[in-house]
């Protein structure tokens, strides 16, 4: 049977991957979004590292009058709990399953690949890496929020994930209380995140890259 995936961008940081990234756009864009960032990290050299930047399909987004355009799940207003669908957003989980599974049919162990997100996608790269019953590398969500804290299942072989959680303290489109408010779900549920903030928007800044690259290093053992 051949299974249909997600469209993705690839970058590679040499010809021997033994490290998978998963890294989930915002929304409106695309996979290209955070292709650019790779040379940035200044990973070792020696370090094999896959970044698979998927493409969300484009839907109609209710928050933006309904307006067809890239995204994991309709939101449906921007309420502080963020009413959004939640078929959606688990539809979306199960696509990003099954790159898991590609990466690991290529060889790639569970325990190597990194799940991340920025907004709306670290809102599925919770409900994935949390609820993967495969031990995984670690969860890096970016200026994001729990949206599926209510419903989530989590499963064992991820119980000791290591999580970093990044937010932007002058934030306005996804407000750091979020990024607080999920720190304090996931603490709650037994995990030990690292929560970083950085005096920026909603974006990823120069040192948040250094956390990230030094982040990585650490979970991939690169």
């Amino acid at each position: 049977m051949n299974m249909e995936y997600l469209p993705v961008v690839e970058v590679e940081t040499s010809q021997n991957i033994d490290s998978s990234v998963i890294w989930l756009h915002g929304l409106g864009a695309n996979g290209h979004d955070f292709e650019p960032i790779v040379p940035e990290l200044g990973l070792p050299d020696s370090a094999g590292v896959r970044f698979i930047f998927p493409h969300a399909p484009s839907i109609p987004v209710t928050i933006n009058g309904g307006m067809v355009m890239p995204a994991w799940y309709d939101i449906i207003d921007m309420t502080m709990d963020r009413h959004i669908d939640h078929d959606q957003i688990m539809r979306s989980s199960e696509e990003i399953n099954k790159l898991i599974q590609r990466e690991i049919d290529r060889g790639i162990q569970s325990d190597k690949i990194v799940i991340a997100g920025f907004s709306q996608g670290g809102a599925v790269a919770y409900q994935v890496a949390l609820t993967y019953p495969q031990t995984l590398a670690g969860l890096m969500t970016l200026s994001t929020y729990f949206a599926t804290y209510e419903t989530i299942k989590p499963h064992k072989a991820n119980l000791k994930l290591p999580i970093l959680i990044c937010h932007g303290t002058y934030d306005i489109v996804v407000p750091e209380t979020l990024g607080k408010k999920a720190v304090e779900l996931i603490e709650k549920m037994g995990y030990h995140p690292q929560y970083q903030t950085y005096p920026i928007q909603h974006g990823v800044g120069p040192q948040e890259i250094t956390d990230i690259s030094n982040w990585l290093v650490k979970v991939l053992k690169l």
